[in-house]
């Protein structure tokens, strides 16, 4: 779906009208004292799925998420490690079972107190409610799912003993549980107000973050108000954030360029970054970052269920060739599917393919008595992934195309549309964005591996999906990296993906606006909490 530019707001005039219409539709409208009375404007490219938890999966809900509800645990800027959110304390009493006890007196936006009962509402609610476009594939191990179609909490998964108690037993020893309480998927939901069937509406969200969603216009405007009831670690330092959605990069460049907007993050070209750099009116803000893209493989399709052209198209991608005439070079190349920030991340494409080489893919293929040339639709979104996402499609089109093994051509749709046709089959190879859930090298595995993943592109390997829960299961840092090498190797030898590149956590920002730095981590959070105004 095509979302639609939003002006940006010029003027004081329009500015305090909105900020006088925040509470007229769904949130707590009213700062009541909290934040200073300041706002901020964020504009940004990224679209929207849905704001409640339990229907997205995607970059721009979850920060949305991040932002207006509360999870157990959190992810603090700048670290990796879990800490206190709703819950005073998460700990595991044995290798199966995780204890959290929630900070008293938790109340939501609307008044109602948060409870344990709400935790376990609100992950059983979105094991129940299994939106395909939502994320309760993070939930697997506190899931039965011995119905596939129809997955349940497990029984006995969630113990609440008391109203401040939780107790999780999981389904299998998983020292990553604690991380997955750190992501949006376990944002903790009013259970008074979420109907346990389906999505609630955008506009009448409810949560017990640091912000409340004050007014929400889907593709256009989202204004977040100070959340005066708030009682966790992290207090607003302004009264509002309006964020902005851009339909195109050029406008947002334009806004930023000409503070109209104060911050402009996700996405611009790297023509554009480079092109703002010399505009002393803002300052282009560089953090390290987890950003990962590759190429997936539709298994259903005629052409994608081939072992050998997986392989082929894996021998002939050039990555360096993406990263410079698609990225300016902007980005680093990958050739594993765990980015190399971690330790147990290697090189598994470069050592199985090497260089990229027409002769060994034309070896693959006819060793498999496969006939050239290949047919093969690969497909992109045009916008989501930011303006040059079209360049890296083109390019590797035109890899292909030149190694006269392939006919490739390109399709696109925009994010709401894409993310349903591609498990439909509509490309044989599509492009796919990633930020890690938690940052873990499990996060880069579990999610797409595991039967298939949440991506649904129809990968089954039973191997894959035992040395996945080994690792999990493992507090061995060595044997758990050993495992990691072995799934990437697997992964390389079959193809269900291709790695891509990974990037970099960039914004820019008006002079005036502090603490963009302190958000921009390979978290990928960005932290409306911490940005205030000199």
């Amino acid at each position: 779906m095509k979302r639609t530019r939003f002006l940006a707001i010029s003027s004081a005039a329009v500015l305090a009208a909105a900020l006088a219409g925040c509470g007229s539709s769904g949130g707590t409208g009213g700062t009541g004292g909290a934040g200073n009375g300041q706002s901020i404007t964020l504009g940004t490219t990224d679209s929207v799925t849905a704001v409640d938890p339990a229907g997205s999966y995607d970059f721009g809900s979850w920060n949305i998420q991040y932002n207006i509800f509360q999870r157990l645990m959190q992810v603090a800027p700048g670290q990796s490690t879990p800490e206190p959110d709703a819950a005073k304390s998460c700990d595991y009493t044995d290798p199966k079972t995780v204890k959290c006890e929630l900070r008293p007196g938790l109340t939501f936006s609307n008044g109602d107190p948060l409870t344990s009962a709400d935790v376990k509402y609100s992950l059983e609610r979105n094991i129940d409610i299994n939106n395909p476009n939502g994320s309760a594939v993070l939930l697997g191990s506190i899931t039965d799912s011995s119905d596939a179609s129809h997955p349940k909490l497990a029984a006995g998964a969630i113990e609440t003993p008391d109203k401040n108690t939780v107790i999780f037993h999981l389904n299998e020893p998983d020292q990553t549980f604690i991380e997955v309480l750190t992501t949006a998927t376990t944002s903790i939901v009013d259970k008074k107000v979420y109907p346990a069937d389906k999505l609630l509406p955008d506009a009448q969200a409810i949560g017990s973050g640091p912000f409340t969603l004050a007014q929400y216009k889907a593709g256009q405007q989202a204004v977040f108000a100070a959340n005066p009831k708030y009682q966790g670690p992290d207090k607003a330092k302004v009264s509002h954030v309006f964020v902005q959605y851009f339909n195109d990069p050029a406008p947002l460049k334009q806004a930023i360029s000409s503070n109209q907007i104060d911050i402009a993050w996700r996405t611009l070209s790297p023509t554009d970054l480079n092109d703002l750099q010399n505009n002393s009116k803002v300052s282009v803000i560089r953090g390290k970052g987890s950003e990962f893209r590759y190429w997936v493989w539709q298994l259903s399709t005629p052409v994608g269920k081939q072992l050998a052209v997986r392989q082929a198209v894996a021998q002939l991608i050039d990555r360096n060739a993406i990263a410079k005439n698609a990225y300016d070079g902007t980005v680093t190349p990958s050739y594993s599917i765990v980015p190399s920030f971690f330790d147990s991340s290697n090189d598994a494409f470069k050592t199985r393919y090497g260089a990229p080489s027409v002769s060994k893919a034309k070896a693959i293929l006819q060793k498999a008595g496969v006939k050239t040339p290949i047919n093969l639709k690969l497909g992109y979104t045009p916008s989501h992934y930011g303006p040059n996402a079209v360049d890296e499609a083109n390019e590797l089109k035109d890899e292909l195309n030149k190694s006269g093994l392939f006919k490739a051509t390109t399709a696109s749709a925009e994010w709401t549309q894409y993310q349903t046709v591609y498990k439909q089959g509509a490309y044989d190879l599509y492009m796919l964005g990633w930020y890690p859930d938690y940052l873990d090298a499990d996060d880069y595995l579990t999610p797409f591996l595991l039967k298939g993943g949440f991506y649904a592109n129809n990968y089954d390997n039973p191997q894959v999906d035992q040395l996945l829960t080994k690792e999990r299961a493992s507090t061995n840092k060595t044997q758990r990296d050993k495992i990691i090498a072995q799934i990437q190797d697997i992964t390389a030898r079959d193809v269900p993906m291709i790695p891509s590149w990974t990037g970099q956590n960039v914004a820019v920002a008006g002079k005036n606006i502090q603490g963009v730095a302190t958000t921009l981590d390979p978290s990928y959070i960005f932290r409306f909490w911490v940005i205030s105004k000199k």
